[in-house]
């Protein structure tokens, strides 16, 4: 695995401690020469600002809306763009995601799926995935 992909509300919009964790999270799977970005259902525009910060300040490679890219999840084509991005296959990628239909379709368009209930949890298996030293 070489990708890691998250969704944003519901796994990267909760308080500034987890919202610190995952920045953590990022920097040490990036350390680890993971690519990473963020896939959002979000339509953009000025109200996605806060989704594109976690890109403009270096904490993700790409932030990918679906309002910009033209299509959303759980479409596959929305996975496809977001490891277009990453400059990787699908196979490589991990989605991490609250919504089991998108986890879902994300593994039957060739992702790993983790399914985010809360940062704890998910944490292990991402780190198990990545091989990555740490706490969280």
């Amino acid at each position: 695995m070489r990708g890691l992909i998250v969704d944003y509300v519901g796994v990267l919009d909760g308080d500034e401690e987890e919202q610190r964790r995952w920045r953590n999270l990022f920097a040490a799977a990036r350390a680890n020469g993971v690519a990473t970005a963020i896939l959002s259902n979000d339509p953009g525009g000025q109200g996605a600002e806060p989704i594109r910060e976690w890109e403009y300040r270096g904490i993700v490679d790409a932030v990918l809306l679906s309002g910009e890219i033209g299509v959303g999840k759980p479409a596959e084509e929305a996975f496809q763009a977001a490891a277009d991005a990453l400059e990787l296959p699908m196979q490589d990628c991990v989605f991490v995601d609250d919504s089991i239909v998108n986890v879902r379709a994300a593994v039957e368009s060739g992702l790993v799926g983790v399914m985010y209930q809360t940062f704890d949890r998910a944490v292990v298996e991402i780190t198990g995935l990545f091989d990555i030293d740490g706490e969280f």
